[in-house]
């Protein structure tokens, strides 16, 4: 696919994907999403440990294009929002480490974007919205990875007002994981994934894939499932070699 709305760098052993409609507040068009939701999926097919998120300009992403919406019938409407579910299910799913460097503004549908992101490191000056409440169309999908990333009162305080929180907000409300200074965000952004991958990248994608399935089940069911994905990983030959490592006391050395 030929990207006119995002550029996809490699920086071994990461990927960066990011965003370049400054021009348009980086408003996710039907045509840009699709474009984000091939570059993840090439990301996930390739032996990049980790992906990075970012964007140009001073706004992340201003969420949804609505010069793009505006004349949608109802089943345009459905195949946007469609294209726009699979590329925030396939962020979970990937199985590398994906974190959003975010250096400006999140709203609505750029909001979720980072509620799916695994990881995500804002600057100071960031703000994190859905402001669907305080008009006439609620930001109902938002609301889906927003209510995963944070508490439900916090969650429903964002989407019910529609109110922007500041990065430390986000940050105490668990959206975010780190908030520095904007000089710092991408040099942050990637030491915090380089940590994050860290290890066997094998293992990692295992426990990634679990922690998604389980998160959502009763507490019985969570434990049941886990201890069966742990108990089939510890075959793996990293687990094996995890282990005979430790115990003889020198550094793995993984596939």
């Amino acid at each position: 696919m030929d990207y006119r709305h995002i550029a996809v760098t490699e920086e071994k052993p990461f990927v960066e994907i990011r965003m370049r409609r400054p021009e348009r507040r980086n408003a996710l068009s039907e045509d840009h999403l699709r474009e984000l939701l091939h570059a993840v999926r090439s990301v996930g097919a390739s032996d990049a440990r980790g992906l990075v998120l970012a964007a140009d300009g001073p706004v992340f992403s201003a969420g949804h294009d609505f010069q793009d919406m505006a004349g949608r019938d109802v089943a345009a409407m459905r195949s946007l929002l469609a294209v726009c579910a699979e590329l925030m299910l396939a962020l979970p799913r990937l199985p590398q480490v994906v974190i959003a460097q975010v250096e400006g503004d999140a709203i609505a549908a750029g909001c979720q974007l980072v509620s799916s992101c695994d990881l995500a490191v804002a600057s100071e000056t960031a703000r994190f919205a859905v402001p669907g409440g305080r008009g006439g169309w609620f930001c109902t999908t938002p609301g889906v990875a927003l209510g995963r990333a944070v508490g439900r009162k916090h969650a429903l305080e964002m989407l019910l007002t529609g109110e922007p929180v500041d990065a430390v907000t986000a940050l105490a409300w668990g959206l975010v994981n780190r908030v520095v200074p904007a000089e710092r965000v991408a040099a942050e952004t990637r030491d915090l994934l380089a940590r994050a991958t860290r290890g066997s990248a094998g293992s990692k994608a295992i426990g990634k894939d679990a922690f998604y399935r389980q998160i959502d089940l009763d507490l019985g069911t969570a434990y049941a499932y886990a201890s069966e994905v742990m108990a089939a990983a510890s075959q793996t030959a990293d687990a094996k070699e995890n282990m005979a490592a430790f115990l003889e006391k020198r550094r793995a050395r993984y596939a």
